[in-house]
């Protein structure tokens, strides 16, 4: 799956297509961070309104592949690196929402 990557497109947006793909995973950006090449924030965007412009300070467009055999680290190094883009990659578990860091290496489709 292609996911068209812009300054223009909402948060909503990307999130709601990773989130058709794989329903066990969820996709919170972070604020973008102060400066080119800064820390990035802990702080989850709650506006899901926002764009992607908003969020970042590396505006690089582009279309991020999903592939089944990428790592969550490899989806969160392609935001990064590639979209200036800082995410948290969500995992379900049951009822509630956890963060995938322990599980980081294993493929998108294995997060269950």
């Amino acid at each position: 799956m292609k996911i068209i990557i812009n300054d223009h497109r909402k948060n909503f947006a990307v999130q709601e297509e990773c989130n058709k793909l794989y329903p066990d995973l969820k996709i919170e950006f972070l604020s973008k961070p102060g400066k080119v090449g800064g820390a990035h924030s802990e702080k989850i965007i709650k506006e899901t309104g926002k764009t992607l412009g908003e969020c970042r300070v590396v505006h690089t467009k582009g279309e991020l592949t999903l592939l089944h055999s990428m790592t969550v680290g490899d989806l969160n190094q392609a935001l990064s690196d590639t979209y200036g883009l800082s995410a948290m990659i969500l995992r379900k578990s049951g009822t509630q929402w956890i963060e995938t860091k322990v599980n980081e290496q294993l493929g998108i489709e294995k997060q269950d």
